[in-house]
């Protein structure tokens, strides 16, 4: 006796662990029928739910009236409904990203909160068979691991995806059964976006090759996701091994990656965190064997070789200021990277810190408007408890500075003249000294 589509979803749910009698679920609700199918699932196991509905503001007032519908299900069914309502179009723009891109950060991030606040246990997506397929095929045209090719996987974290046993006929199914009432997306007809056009160009060639190609594919993704979970803790490990953290960058010996055996492969791999693709990694080897200098970028963040290592660097960092004028303290403990600016008593016993990430000025030595700038070339400054003048570049090579340090690295300047290399050396002719009578003492972040 076959089983039904209800009892299918609870032995999927129970065979991968999904969730428990117990859980407290809040479900992630478009109003599409993927979504309301899964709704019911859970309401007719009896589980504790809440909706959380995102209007992403792109289709007008067919967006408005998929959150109406979603709403209304919350109202009848009695249980909480959650909803946002974002401007898509804008954050993408802010964040350089596909529209695509920006909707799954706004809606995850969302989310998240609302589960923490709620007191949530898990989040579930309404991802079915046919996504998987369509994802691992994606993953397969831009270049992928094996972590792309394992494609959605049942439980990520606190994700869980209980409908990845089904395929969307057997789900359109069920659907029509239950008198499930759902609203139809018009941009899932577009083949302008990839996803649209796996699923109505090329699913469909496959299926006259093998009319099982969807159930095929997708047990197909299971396989590699075994081995990738090896291969993460093997490659976790090396990663750990052969690289540390310094100054908030990852160092890689560029020896120890030579000597790694898997070529391009294993580079994918080991620096898959950092955002690479196929095309990236072969980068990354051609960087091997460059001059110090050389750099790829990507999405999130830059590689760069300096020397014997590669620096991995994350581009959200925040750069040194280009140039900020400060007339006064409460101005200087606004600047970022400025914990404290205080100017204090300078007689017997007053305290002078060591540590680099402070600064103590005899405040009578500058003169305000101040200036903190990025440093450049042809600048100089005496080292304290030096007399004579040293240029910063000079600086930079006897401590063994790496590009990204150089570039990060800002001067607080008085009437021309370089008073301190924030976080690292103050100039002698501005330091505290018997007859200084008040001085300023600035602090600052570390790792800058």
């Amino acid at each position: 006796m076959l089983k039904s589509f209800y009892d299918e979803f609870v032995d999927y749910a129970e065979n991968n662990s999904l969730f428990k009698s117990g859980s407290r679920i809040l479900m992630a609700v478009s109003g599409g029928m993927d979504s309301m199918v899964m709704a019911h699932l859970f309401l007719r196991r009896g589980q504790d739910v809440a909706v959380a509905h995102c209007n992403f503001s792109l289709r007008g007032e067919e967006s408005d009236g998929d959150e109406e519908l979603v709403q209304e299900f919350g109202s009848r069914n009695k249980i909480p409904f959650f909803r946002i309502r974002f401007n898509t179009r804008e954050y993408a723009s802010e964040k350089g990203i596909s529209v695509q891109m920006a909707a799954r950060e706004l809606r995850f991030d969302w989310f998240e909160q609302i589960r923490t606040e709620n007191n949530y246990d898990l989040i579930a997506t309404a991802h079915n068979l046919n996504d998987n397929v369509e994802t691992l095929l994606i993953n397969l045209t831009r270049g992928t691991g094996l972590t792309g090719l394992s494609a959605m996987k049942p439980v990520s974290g606190r994700i869980i995806r209980p409908l990845l046993f089904a395929t969307r006929e057997k789900i359109a199914g069920y659907c029509s059964d239950q008198g499930i009432e759902y609203r139809e997306d018009s941009s899932n007809s577009l083949t302008k976006y990839s996803r649209n056009k796996i699923r109505h160009l090329v699913m469909p060639v496959l299926r006259e090759i093998n009319p099982s190609a969807d159930t095929t594919i997708s047990s197909l993704a299971g396989k590699p996701a075994v081995l990738d979970g090896i291969l993460q803790d093997y490659t976790d490990k090396l990663r750990s091994e052969i690289s540390d953290v310094r100054d908030g960058n990852i160092i890689f010996s560029i020896a120890r990656l030579k000597d790694i055996k898997g070529g391009k492969t294993m580079i994918f791999e080991l620096f898959g965190p950092y955002g690479i693709t196929d095309e990236t990694s072969a980068g990354i080897l051609r960087i091997l064997d460059s001059t110090s200098g050389k750099q790829i970028f990507t999405r999130t963040h830059r590689i760069l070789r300096d020397r014997d290592v590669i620096i991995v660097s994350s581009l959200e960092d925040g750069d040194p200021p280009e140039r900020i004028q400060i007339r006064n303290t409460d101005e200087l403990r606004k600047v970022p990277g400025i914990i404290s600016a205080e100017i204090v008593d300078a007689g017997p016993g007053a305290e002078i810190p060591r540590s680099r990430d402070f600064a103590c000025i005899d405040i009578d030595k500058i003169t305000f408007p101040i200036i903190i700038r990025k440093w450049k070339e042809g600048d100089y400054f005496h080292p304290l408890g030096m007399q004579n003048r040293k240029k910063l570049s000079d600086y930079f090579t006897d401590r063994k500075f790496s590009v990204i340090m150089k570039e990060k690295t800002s001067v607080l300047e008085s009437e021309g003249k370089i008073v301190w290399i924030i976080g690292e050396r103050l100039d002698d002719r501005f330091k505290v000294t018997q007859s200084t009578v008040r001085m300023l003492v600035i602090r600052v972040s570390p790792c800058r």
